[in-house]
């Protein structure tokens, strides 16, 4: 960590900082203090604001987990897949783990899931243009396989199900990392059969037919003319923002 330059340490110290005590918890001082740097402008130097190191982190670990799922999902489209759910799920999740080291080369230390999973809960529009409107488009592409698999399920129901589906991921992935962190065991993280688990409860969240009441709801709000109204104008208004309703690390 000595050869890291001042700009890596700032980006590495602000990274923890803001995994666990979320962005407003933190002063342009604690990141400079924590880098080890005497300079109280350094980070200004380099980034500008708070706002725009948080963002320049944001792209740092979205590139990467978005060119892993795209890569994956390229060699399973190139032998005519995805043929299955499983498969989906898998690209959701392994690209997310051992980013240590990749997103930033001066710690072996792994804080990014849990950095924009705070980010996303108080600064969400942050994390959106930190986004770019392209470095989710893994994602993307597989949730668009997940709704050809599931088609017959009601898109209103599936969508709410992906929606669901990323807060879990989320919730779940940032409490793994929590546990490995710093390459210690944990006694259910480290066994490989929890993940093997967990990519089952992903599966088993997406794929059931809704319940008899679910359905009876659903008939009801379609019929009183809101439930296609409303997906309309969310729809409409979604296309002209450019935010997205779920998005998992």
């Amino acid at each position: 960590m000595a050869d890291a330059g001042t700009r890596d340490l700032l980006k590495l110290a602000a990274r923890r900082l803001f995994a666990l005590r979320g962005f407003d918890g933190v002063s342009v001082r604690d990141i400079v203090v924590a880098a080890g740097q005497r300079n109280s402008g350094s980070l200004h130097y380099y980034f500008g604001s708070k706002d725009e190191l948080a963002r320049e982190l944001v792209a740092d670990g979205a590139k990467l987990i978005d060119d892993r799922r795209n890569r994956h999902l390229d060699a399973i489209e190139a032998r005519g897949g995805p043929r299955n759910l499983r498969d989906l799920v898998e690209i959701l999740v392994w690209p997310s783990t051992n980013l240590a080291g990749d997103v930033t080369q001066t710690s072996k230390e792994d804080t990014y899931i849990r950095f924009i999973t705070m980010l996303q809960m108080s600064h969400r529009q942050l994390f959106l243009d930190a986004l770019e409107g392209k470095w989710a488009s893994g994602y993307d592409r597989v949730l668009g396989h997940i709704r050809a698999l599931l088609a017959d399920i009601d898109p209103e129901i599936l969508n709410q199900r992906l929606m669901l589906m990323s807060l879990y991921l989320r919730a779940a992935m940032s409490s793994r990392e929590a546990a490995l962190e710093g390459g210690k065991p944990h006694r259910v993280w480290s066994d490989a059969v929890t993940m093997e688990n967990f990519i089952d409860t992903i599966e088993g969240m997406l794929k059931p037919k809704p319940s008899k009441r679910t359905v009876a709801m659903l008939e009801q709000r379609a019929a009183a003319g809101k439930l296609r109204g409303k997906t309309a104008r969310s729809k409409a208004a979604q296309s002209k923002s450019g935010r997205r309703d779920s998005y998992a690390p």
